[in-house]
């Protein structure tokens, strides 16, 4: 299938396509003269790469994830994705302690007006 196919079954752009492709994520696309030609197995990876981007995965760690393979490695995937909700966990109670000094200051600054 043509890539204008691809994109209408992905949701992905033709140049968003065209990037998993020249960084290594779609693994081999066979041309046919000057036309990319996608397999079922590219339309999975392509919409896997959008899973992973709606959960804050960059390309880049999609990249690291993949290594030189073209397929993924549920245990690579599983480690993985328990990393990254760790670090989301430490992101919300940074969050939580940060809106904390806020109302603190918001107290403080209400204090100070009360009193003028």
């Amino acid at each position: 299938m043509y890539i204008g196919e691809v994109s209408k079954l992905t949701g992905a752009s033709a140049k968003a396509i065209r990037l998993y492709e020249l960084l290594g994520l779609l693994g081999t696309v066979v041309r046919k003269g000057s036309y990319r030609i996608y397999d079922d197995n590219h339309v999975r990876t392509v919409i896997l790469i959008k899973d992973a981007q709606s959960i804050g995965v960059s390309l880049a760690e999609f990249k690291r994830l993949l290594g030189d393979k073209t397929v993924l490695s549920w245990d690579v995937v599983s480690t993985f994705l328990d990393q990254k909700s760790k670090a989301i966990e430490e992101q919300i109670n940074l969050l939580h302690q940060q809106q904390s000094m806020i109302h603190t200051y918001q107290d403080n600054i209400k204090k100070c007006l009360e009193t003028n």
